[in-house]
């Protein structure tokens, strides 16, 4: 213990370690009624850093090839030693990281902290939306299984409605005319290095903005009535009266991450076939196409989408309008109130937009 000491005194006294403990944990006050809502970003953060420690595991024994990717996926799984708990973490992780961050941007909608001046904090979280499933769907296609390789094969076939450019968009994420070595070649460097990079950086982006602009209060049990927000001049929200991130608030951070770590762990070691189909464990076979292959679950509603509209540009025109009325949600909806039981028509809209997904979803799922 007094070794610990003396080196932090050393530290601190080069470093000014002290001081950064002072500003960023004990001396960095939120709101007294924030909620455990508010830990999901951390819960996130712990996601992401699984992924990426559990990915690069993976790649020291993963052989990027058509002929030899599901062999050496094989050899993970069955021969090398723990190489199933890894690979297991690394599948489960990628679908809990969506389903985290789809309750992350949906507690933020409704608790209205997507408002001015938190704009930018919306945008950088929906495009992290967006390209955290870009990144679930380069890395399906690793394991070259006839799971990965057909369900790839619809994913990308689904750009062709695309006036104009569709062909030429196919090829180009192909690398071919279909998908093959050149596709798996792609994805994997997609996957391992362009996304994860450009993830870490909207993440860090997300992180700074987070610090210009302050935590936002929660709507709940406020007396005082919504004020709109003044843009004459930038503004830090601050909370003189707050209670301290460290210990206080830290310790609901590490609640929340226990909990995601139990429901985590449980899917793990009880349910691991969960994130695979029985097509999953079969080689690709360009000559050989499955029965009913279907994306994964936070693709399933637009997969139905596709499937009830005719024209599968309308189907997709629709998916794009939907899209970008959330990501602009924040210029749309310019009322100052943030609390959702003040807010009817929203209320209406989120929930009914909710129960859609869910029942486009299901339908997806059993059609």
């Amino acid at each position: 213990m007094a070794l610990l000491k003396r080196l932090y005194r050393w530290v601190d006294l080069r470093i000014g370690a002290g001081e950064i403990v002072e500003k960023e944990l004990t001396g960095y006050l939120l709101p007294r009624n924030i909620n455990e809502w508010y830990s999901l970003g951390s819960v996130l953060l712990v996601i992401f850093a699984l992924q990426v420690v559990t990915g690069m595991l993976l790649m020291v024994y993963y052989v990027p090839d058509a002929d030899k990717a599901f062999k050496s996926v094989t050899f993970i799984m069955n021969e090398l030693p723990y190489g199933w708990l890894i690979r297991l973490c690394h599948a489960v992780g990628s679908n809990m990281m969506v389903a985290v961050l789809i309750l992350h941007m949906l507690s933020t909608m409704f608790m209205g902290s997507y408002k001015s001046p938190r704009e930018l904090n919306w945008l950088t979280g929906f495009i992290l939306l967006t390209l955290v499933q870009g990144i679930s769907l380069t890395g399906y296609l690793a394991p070259w299984s006839q799971l990965s390789f057909w369900a790839t094969t619809v994913a990308t076939n689904s750009a062709s409605a695309i006036p104009v450019v569709g062909p030429y968009l196919v090829e180009f994420l192909r690398g071919g005319k279909l998908v093959g070595p050149p596709t798996l070649g792609r994805f994997f460097a997609l996957h391992v290095s362009v996304l994860p990079v450009v993830i870490a950086a909207l993440i860090g982006a997300h992180l700074f903005i987070l610090k210009r602009t302050g935590i936002s209060t929660p709507p709940f049990g406020r007396t005082e009535p919504a004020k709109p927000w003044q843009a004459e001049s930038y503004r830090y929200e601050s909370h003189p009266d707050g209670m301290p991130f460290f210990p206080n608030y830290a310790l609901q951070d590490l609640t929340s991450i226990s909990i995601y770590f139990a429901v985590f762990l449980a899917v793990v070691f009880f349910f691991p076939t969960l994130p695979f189909t029985p097509d999953a464990f079969v080689p690709a076979d360009p000559f050989k196409t499955p029965a009913h292959i279907k994306p994964e679950w936070y693709f399933l509603a637009n997969y139905q989408t596709l499937k009830i509209f005719p024209n599968e540009l309308v189907g997709l025109s629709v998916q794009g309008a939907a899209m970008t009325f959330l990501a602009l949600l924040p210029f749309i909806d310019r009322s100052p109130e943030r609390n959702p039981m003040k807010r009817p028509v929203f209320l209406a809209c989120a929930i009914g937009g909710i129960l859609l997904w869910i029942a486009l979803s299901v339908w997806g799922h059993f059609s």
